[in-house]
C-alpha cells in the first residue's frame, strides 16, 4: 500500500507543475541525460545544475534521473561500459568489469560501486563516462519529445478543467 501511495503522491506533484511545457520537458531531458551517466549518487546534482544553467525545471530534471533506478542500473552500466570501450577503441578488461557488475548485481551501495569503478583506473572510468554520455545524448531528444507532448497535454487538461469549473459555477 505504501508504494501505491508514493506513486500517487508523485503523480499529483507531476500534474501540479506550473512551468511551461518546454521548461518542464527540457528539465526531464536533462534528467534523463544525467541518469545515463554512471555516477549514481551524483546524478540528481548534475541534472539540477544543468537545469539551472539551461533555465529548465529543476523538479523534472531531478525526476528524469529516475530513468536509472535500481531495477535497471545493471543494464545501463553494462551498455555504457561496452559502448565506451567500443568508441574509445579500448580492450575490454573482463575481470575488472566482471567484479563491478557482480557488485552491482549483489546490490552494493552506490558509493561502493563508484569506488570500485574509480579504483579500476582511468580507462575504465573513461569508458563508463563516454558510454553514458553517448547514451544520454541519444536518449535525450526522444525524452524531450515525449515529455513535451505530455506536459502540453497536462496544461490543456488543467485549462479545460478550470474553464469547466468556472462554467459550472456561473450556472449556480
Amino acid at each position: 500500500m505504501k508504494f501505491e501511495r508514493q506513486i500517487r503522491y508523485y503523480y499529483l506533484k507531476l500534474i501540479a507543475l506550473r512551468d511551461e511545457p518546454h521548461e518542464l520537458a527540457l528539465g526531464m531531458t536533462l534528467g534523463v541525460f544525467a541518469g545515463m551517466m554512471p555516477i549514481i549518487p551524483f546524478q540528481t546534482a548534475l541534472a539540477v545544475t544543468l537545469a539551472l544553467f539551461f533555465k529548465a525545471s529543476k523538479i523534472t530534471a531531478a525526476l528524469g534521473t529516475w530513468v536509472s533506478n535500481p531495477l535497471n542500473w545493471y543494464f545501463l552500466y553494462y551498455y555504457s561500459y561496452k559502448l565506451g570501450t567500443f568508441l574509445l577503441g579500448l580492450p575490454e578488461r573482463k575481470a575488472i568489469f566482471s567484479s563491478i557488475m557482480t557488485a552491482m548485481k549483489s546490490g552494493e551501495a552506490p558509493m561502493v560501486l563508484v569506488v570500485k569503478i574509480v579504483g579500476a583506473g582511468g580507462t575504465i572510468v573513461g569508458a563508463f563516462l563516454v558510454g553514458g554520455f553517448v547514451m544520454g545524448i541519444v536518449l535525450g531528444p526522444p525524452s524531450y519529445l515525449v515529455s513535451f507532448h505530455l506536459f502540453k497535454y497536462l496544461k490543456a487538461w488543467r485549462r479545460s478543467r478550470k474553464e469547466h469549473r468556472r462554467w459550472r459555477n456561473s450556472d449556480r
